[in-house]
């Protein structure tokens, strides 16, 4: 399977626009009709019948370009390097490295270079979000327990 070549820019404001308008009809649509489990797209006068995953994932891809934000797709078995796991993650390679060896995030080694699975990467990501949340409904809550106005 061949693609195009991924593009990392910015939508512009009428591509941003033509994004919004689009991810509003599709989301309509796919509520509209629950059952529909394949939908027919024409383009340049072809045919093609896409399936309802693909649709919601398009949807979805239109709402973050709607945003302004630029759109990776990337498949969940992918495996991915250090710096590109560190890049989605928003913390430095060493850091990382440090994460890697402490056996927080699973990865493998091919030869010297290190791999972590996409799916192990937003696993922890997950997990960090989740534990943020705990502690600040914990640090909350000592606020209020402690009159402090918050």
């Amino acid at each position: 399977m061949t693609a195009e070549p991924a593009s990392n820019a910015l939508p512009d404001a009428e591509s941003a626009a033509l994004a919004r308008a689009s991810a509003q009809e599709l989301s309509q649509l796919l509520h509209e009709r629950p059952e529909a489990d394949r939908a027919r797209v024409t383009l340049d006068g072809r045919d093609l019948v896409l399936p309802r995953q693909a649709l919601a994932l398009l949807r979805d891809l239109l709402a973050d370009m709607a945003q302004g934000h630029a759109v990776t797709i990337v498949p969940t078995h992918a495996e991915l390097t250090t710096q590109q796991a560190a890049n989605m993650l928003n913390i430095s390679r060493p850091h990382l490295i440090k994460l890697l060896e402490n056996g927080e995030i699973q990865f493998t080694k091919t030869g010297s270079h290190r791999r972590i699975r996409y799916e192990d990467i937003v696993a922890y990501k997950q997990a960090q979000r989740t534990e943020s949340r705990r502690l600040l409904a914990e640090l909350a809550e000592q606020a209020q327990d402690d009159n402090l106005g918050y």
